[in-house]
């Protein structure tokens, strides 16, 4: 239905953008909107870490590799690629979530970082993750620093960019 929705709305203007939330479970799927004029997606993660993502996100019927592969799409496509990553200090600044993080980014062009906050019970989810608290951390900021420094066209930011920053759709 939104695929049909999309072609309609293409056949009428190229102008605006449409943008897809999804978490990434299904890229056949995510590949047919790009192809039906679909703009940019935003990925909603709580970890670059494959172990870390499955104990929160418990998927059904897809797995993080999914979710990766989804995302890489965005740059076969040349659609904007936005990961909504949820911020949870302790986890997001640690080495090895920083690590994977900067792999994946190594590996998938993606466009744009959402730091989220995550309104969570801390206690809750650590008990869930299973991970204890330790003194690996960098700090939010010291990462998200490193990153840019590393990552240069990589955008921050809270929500959608509006259409200028969509340069990847004219070449």
């Amino acid at each position: 239905m939104f695929r049909q929705l999309v072609k309609l709305i293409r056949k009428k203007t190229d102008k605006g953008v449409i943008n897809l939330n999804t978490n990434g479970s299904l890229p056949d799927r995510v590949e047919r909107l790009f192809k039906a004029g679909v703009d940019s997606i935003r990925v909603s993660m709580n970890s670059a870490r494959k172990e870390i993502y499955e104990r929160y996100y418990q998927p059904v019927n897809y797995e993080f590799e999914n979710v990766l592969e989804t995302l890489s799409l965005g740059e076969k496509y040349r659609k904007w690629v936005s990961i909504n990553y949820f911020v949870f200090p302790g986890l997001t600044d640690d080495i090895e979530e920083v690590e994977s993080l900067r792999k994946i980014l190594k590996d998938i062009k993606i466009n744009m970082i959402q730091w989220r906050n995550f309104n969570i019970d801390p206690d809750w989810y650590l008990e869930l993750l299973k991970i204890p608290q330790n003194s690996n951390s960098l700090g939010i900021k010291s990462v998200m620093d490193l990153l840019k420094k590393e990552f240069p066209h990589l955008h921050y930011g809270y929500f959608n960019p509006y259409f200028p920053l969509f340069h990847l759709r004219s070449g």
